[in-house]
Order: structure tokens, then C-alpha cells, then sequence
């Protein structure tokens, strides 16, 4: 147990859809943890990846992506976000800079708890000093509501020492809560079948991710080789078709990009093993969601 001069606490990052949450993650982290996609609504539950800057220790939570839509398995994702939101000690929300304030104001409404929160102009690296400066000009008519408004940009390296910093200045005096060593409670196999997923977001059509999930079946640890089993859920035997491809290349290339993603985090050789199932209308089931690890309340 540290010293109670140490602290830590529970830090929600949230944004709308693609904001840039998983990656400003892996990057504050120094380590590839979450999943990333260009697509929008690639992070479907929240996960905690740990950061430790000096005698802090910030548990942030990946989440969601803020938004609106009538498939269950969107409103469970929606949830996901309300609830950490209202479980943490802080919130870090996303606003990228070309955004309008519209996803903010929607934040403001939906932060019901009113907890703390800082603001973080991402992307800045996009555009102009000048569109920076206007952006943060639009954002300080609300200073009253913020605890900081920080300009940040992943891709330069602009800010991350800043940001641990302001963080850690708003979570609780108290014992670390997990290991140092500590980067993510995720278990392998969670994060092995975000990789298959992240690999399915990068080698299919802009439709196909959305409808499609993944089972890690079994994991096999040997000296030598890890041996994993997996299944990719998807509701039509046309996606099915097109994840395996013309003569299965599409699935060969799904599970080399998620093998090679999987041997670095393991630091050994994986034989990785991919069927695809349809299971009709699994995104608007409650009993699959659930069995897939998605639980409708």
C-alpha cells in the first residue's frame, strides 16, 4: 500500500463517435492497449487502462462514443458512457477542433451528476494557430463549467506531461488501488478479441464491423506457442461472405493483422484460429448480446 500523500482516482474519457478517445489513451499510456479504428464506434464497452505520473495513479476509462441510435446493442454502448461518466472523478472530454460546440452543449446535458470535467481541443494539428485560438475563444464562454481547456495534438506530441498533470491535481489523495505494474485490468482474452475486431474495422467495407463481433472461444498457453480459438459473429451469410473473401483471403488477412498485433502483447508466436458465424438479428438480442459479454439492463 502507497503513502497517503499518494493519489488515484477514476478518469471517464468520453466524445462523440471517433473522437480520438482510444488513441489519445494508448498515447498518454505509451502503450498499445485499446483499440483504435478511423471508423466510428469501434470502442463498444468501457475498459480501464492505468497511468501512473509521479505519485499519481489515473485509472482511465475508455468508453463509447456519445451518440443516439435504436439498436440495442448502441444503447448499451450509450450506457456504457452515462454510467462511467457518473461512476468517476473526472472527466476527460474529447471535443476535436474542426467540431462545433453542439457536441459539448449535448456533453453538458448529459453529465447529469455534474461531475468535474476538463476539456481537450484535439487534432489541433489540423488546422491553423489562428482556427486554435478561435476555437478556444467559442469554448471559454462556458469557463464556468470547465476546470481547463487544454489544446492538445496526439500526432506532434503536443501536451501529454500537461495533461497527466492537470489531471492528477483533481483526483483523490488515497492508496494506489491497483498494482503499479499494473497498465490495463482488461484480461487477454478481451483484449485479443479487440485486436480480431480492430482487425476486421481495418480489412472490411465501412458496413461490415458494425454487424460483426468476435468470441475468443478458448486460449491454449504453451512454452513455445499460444494457441487461440475464435469466432466472428455476424447476422447475414452475405457478411459472412465477405469476411472470408474470394477464396478465404479476406479472413487470411483479418487474422494476420490481429497476429502479429497479438504476438507483440505476448512477446511469443500465436496460432490463431477464426471460424464466422451468422447469427440473425444478434445486435437486437438481448440473450446473444448478453452471451457476448453486452449486458441490456
Amino acid at each position: 500500500m502507497e503513502n497517503t500523500q499518494t493519489k488515484s482516482g477514476f478518469v471517464a474519457v468520453v466524445g462523440r463517435p471517433n473522437a480520438g478517445k482510444s488513441s489519445l489513451l494508448n498515447w498518454l499510456v505509451d502503450e498499445k492497449i485499446a483499440m483504435v479504428s478511423h471508423k466510428a464506434n469501434a470502442t463498444r464497452r468501457r475498459s480501464k487502462i492505468i497511468a501512473l505520473h509521479k505519485n499519481a495513479q489515473i485509472i482511465f476509462i475508455d468508453t463509447p462514443g456519445i451518440h443516439e441510435q435504436e439498436r440495442l446493442l448502441n444503447q448499451f454502448m450509450l450506457e456504457e458512457a452515462l454510467k462511467a461518466m457518473g461512476d468517476c472523478d473526472l472527466i476527460l472530454f474529447l471535443a476535436p477542433v474542426t467540431d462545433k460546440l453542439d457536441f459539448y452543449l449535448d456533453f453538458l446535458i448529459k453529465n447529469e451528476k455534474n461531475t468535474p470535467h476538463i476539456i481537450l481541443l484535439t487534432k489541433t494539428d489540423m488546422v491553423s494557430q489562428k482556427q486554435v485560438l478561435d476555437k478556444l475563444q467559442q469554448y471559454s464562454k462556458y469557463q464556468e463549467k470547465f476546470l481547463a481547456l487544454i489544446p492538445t495534438s496526439i500526432k506532434k506530441g503536443i501536451s501529454r506531461d500537461y495533461i497527466l498533470e492537470e489531471v492528477s491535481k483533481y483526483i483523490p489523495t488515497h492508496p494506489y488501488l491497483y498494482d503499479k505494474e499494473i497498465l490495463t485490468t482488461e484480461s487477454m482474452r478481451d483484449i485479443y478479441k479487440e485486436y480480431i475486431r480492430e482487425s476486421i474495422f481495418e480489412n472490411t467495407s465501412e458496413e461490415i464491423p458494425y454487424f460483426a463481433d468476435v468470441v475468443v472461444e478458448s486460449v491454449k498457453e504453451k512454452d513455445n506457442i499460444d494457441v487461440i480459438n475464435a469466432n466472428i459473429i455476424v447476422e447475414k451469410k452475405s457478411q459472412k461472405g465477405i469476411i472470408i473473401g474470394h477464396d478465404g483471403k479476406t479472413l487470411k488477412r483479418i487474422g494476420s493483422y490481429a497476429r502479429k498485433k497479438i504476438e507483440k502483447l505476448a512477446n511469443k508466436k500465436v496460432f490463431l484460429e477464426i471460424f464466422v458465424t451468422v447469427k440473425p438479428g444478434w445486435s437486437q438480442n438481448k440473450d446473444i448480446l448478453k452471451k457476448i459479454g453486452y449486458i441490456i439492463e
